[in-house]
């Protein structure tokens, strides 16, 4: 690529958009070219970058200036000032608060977070997503290229099995072991399918990959392809994600006229399809079996299992599903080597993996870490400390259907072992950090309604069952619940969790769990005193029925 003097970014997240930053943009051509600046300047969209206090946000490199919020009314001063004279355009600066932790990688400067460990979102924010050169300028398709022209399908099962590297949705199912069960599947057609209906509240990590980095997915997706013996693929993505729809969609036609997608890639025999499937907003289609079915046109519910995707899924033939951050993970596997990843995280969960920080904290956003890192930590480093000095409480992992973590267990190593021998779940990698004002009753009684509106309906366990805990927890937030109600809510967890006919009823069950197993004082206090010690509950005496 040409070498240029600087580099400027301008934020192209969807709230960086709404608030004017293509028309930043477009103003900022305007002046780079009027100061005759275009042979020396590289202007780029790149996609969220971690910060939403300052957009649209403009980054200027080598400096790593950070400037936003930016007006168009502002960008002939900020162009003259840096971009010409060469001196920070003061005033424009974003605010001198501790930095987000991709922003902090970004700017690797003094006195901002701990630099991250980036794998995933290696480019994501530093390229941009809508240029397929700048991707193969920042290793693109090396991968897929050794891939295809040095190592045969078992070699690359192999390599994958080897990194240790387990998926990223919420189960922690290896990898390797996958690939390898479809690989042997008998049939005359294979697919291979992205989940990217990322429905989870609260995360959003999928996103930002598909919008920062598409051509990361297509190389991946490509790269199982090949490895399992499959010639089409899907991309099904949340509805709602427009913006990532149209980042792949423009990157698939990319990678086609450039010969990376289509037939005979690389000259190897091997072809390859990709096609970007909308999802119509199902919390259920997050489910692969249920987004198999969506994609085949029919009403979007889980089917029963055994026979498992790997030997029936699209079209009752062989498919490998996996999730955006999983797939994420394997073109740096294949270009640096299992040994490398497995010096990453921890022995039973290599690699790193990616949180979305909310609640109750200082700093909110994205972080990539090695796997194996500790509440405790990513509350005091990432997130910079509990908001206004108030006390860790709990912390829900993973969405909706994550784990309640109590206070007890912020030293827990956070990788799929460790805190499955703890108990609780990993779940998707929301971190939703709730201090002492936050009610455990009115927390578990949100989950539960939210469970209860996205339950397919398709079993009994799960329609029944979550409607009735939702019924039992409004009760005990009432002020009219009973002691007999707290045997009935394990009786209805115990039944979710081991009759539903899908990861929805089964994981629903998980914050009456850990409701009861670590806040019961708390639910009884609702019961016996008919208080709410957080001062949530209203505890008005309305019985809410069963019928």
């Amino acid at each position: 690529m040409k070498a240029y003097r600087s580099m400027v970014l301008v934020s192209s997240d969807p709230q960086s958009i709404e608030k004017g930053s293509k028309i930043v943009f477009e103003t900022l051509q305007q002046e780079i070219k009027a100061f005759n600046l275009e042979d020396e300047i590289s202007l780029s969209m790149v996609g969220d970058v971690g910060r939403h206090d300052a957009i649209p946000m403009v980054i200027v490199y080598p400096e790593a200036v950070i400037y936003g919020p930016v007006k168009p009314e502002d960008v002939h001063f900020l162009v003259e000032e840096h971009l010409y004279k060469g001196r920070i355009a003061a005033g424009l600066q974003a605010s001198n608060r501790e930095l987000s932790g991709r922003i902090a990688w970004l700017s690797a400067r003094k006195g901002t977070l701990p630099a991250e460990k980036r794998v995933v979102l290696e480019r994501a924010g530093f390229i941009d997503p809508t240029s397929i050169e700048d991707y193969i300028a920042h290793d693109g398709y090396l991968a897929l290229g050794r891939v295809l022209s040095e190592m045969q399908p078992a070699d690359v099962i192999a390599e994958i099995t080897q990194s240790g590297l387990r998926g990223r949705g919420g189960a922690g199912f290896p990898t390797g072991t996958k690939w390898g069960f479809v690989s042997k599947a008998k049939g005359d057609k294979k697919y291979v399918i992205c989940n990217a209906d990322e429905s989870e509240p609260g995360t959003f990590k999928d996103r930002l990959i598909l919008e920062g980095d598409p051509h990361a997915i297509l190389e991946a997706m490509t790269i199982a392809a090949y490895a399992v013996g499959a010639n089409e693929g899907y991309i099904y993505v949340r509805g709602e994600y427009t913006l990532a729809q149209q980042r792949l969609k423009t990157a698939i036609e990319q990678a086609e006229q450039f010969g990376f997608l289509g037939n005979n890639i690389f000259e190897s025999g091997f072809s390859f399809r990709l096609h970007v499937h909308s999802g119509a907003g199902a919390y259920i289609c997050g489910e692969e079996t249920a987004l198999i079915e969506s994609i085949e046109g029919k009403r979007g519910e889980p089917r029963a299992r055994p026979p498992y995707p790997t030997t029936n899924g699209l079209w009752d033939k062989p498919t490998l599903v996996n999730n955006v951050e999983t797939l994420a993970n394997i073109p740096p596997i294949i270009r640096h080597g299992p040994a490398w990843y497995r010096s990453l995280g921890t022995p039973s969960s290599p690699g790193t993996k990616v949180y979305t920080i909310l609640g109750n904290v200082n700093v909110t956003g994205l972080i990539e870490v090695p796997m194996g890192i500790t509440l405790r930590e990513v509350v005091a480093i990432y997130a910079r400390g509990m908001k206004n000095g108030s006390s860790f409480k709990m912390a829900q992992t993973g969405g909706s259907s994550g784990s309640i973590i109590p206070a007890s267990l912020q030293d827990t190593p956070m990788d799929f072992d460790s805190y499955a021998k703890a108990g609780v779940s990993l779940g998707s990698g929301a971190l939703l950090i709730c201090d002492d004002d936050n009610c455990v009753v009115d927390l578990a009684k949100v989950l539960l309604n939210f469970f209860r509106t996205e339950s397919c309906g398709k079993c009994n366990p799960c329609r029944i069952g979550n409607e009735r805990a939702y019924q039992i927890l409004s009760n005990i937030a009432e002020g009219v619940g009973t002691l007999k109600d707290l045997d009935d809510l394990a009786t209805l967890s115990d039944n979710l969790y081991q009759l539903s006919n899908c990861g929805l009823g089964q994981t629903s069950a998980t914050p009456l769990r850990d409701s009861l197993n670590y806040f019961r004082a708390e639910i009884e206090a609702h019961i016996r005193l008919k208080v709410c010690p957080s001062g949530v509950c209203s505890m008005s005496g309305k019985s809410y029925k069963y019928n």
